[in-house]
């Protein structure tokens, strides 16, 4: 695996494969009811382990971001420049990602974005969920 392809293992893998067939899972812990990303086998809020993935919306706001113009990690070298972001998913939790698709001139705090995924850089099938602007 290279730097940029994320590690599936069997905790991680329903995100994984959800992502290569287009959809993003978020965990739902039933003991509290509150949602959280990144994935956790247990709730940062409650401690509980009774926790499940969920489907997200997909819709998200951008929170912030900054364009990357040097990285010499592959294969973002050859990405450059792209937009490290973070996004407030429309279910409430975070999620640092990257912004696609959209000119730096464009983006604002609060835009509305929609995740879309792109190919893993690993060759291994890795779908790797990434934010857009509003399609409309």
């Amino acid at each position: 695996m290279t730097a940029a392809t994320p590690e599936v293992d069997a905790f991680t893998r329903p995100y994984w494969d959800a992502a290569a067939e287009g959809r993003l899972l978020i965990r739902h812990c039933t003991a509290c009811d509150r949602v959280h990303h990144y994935p956790r086998e247990f709730c940062p809020y409650c401690w509980s382990e009774d926790v499940t993935w969920r489907p997200a919306s997909g819709r998200a706001t951008l929170y912030t971001w900054s364009v990357v113009h040097r990285n010499d990690l592959p294969p973002f070298g050859e990405r450059v420049p792209y937009v490290a972001a973070v996004v407030d998913l429309a279910e409430g939790p975070r999620m640092m990602t990257e912004v696609a698709g959209c000119p730096e001139a464009e983006l604002r705090i609060g835009m509305e974005l929609y995740v879309a995924f792109r190919a893993g850089d690993g060759g291994d099938g890795v779908s790797v969920p990434v934010f857009r602007p509003d399609p409309r």
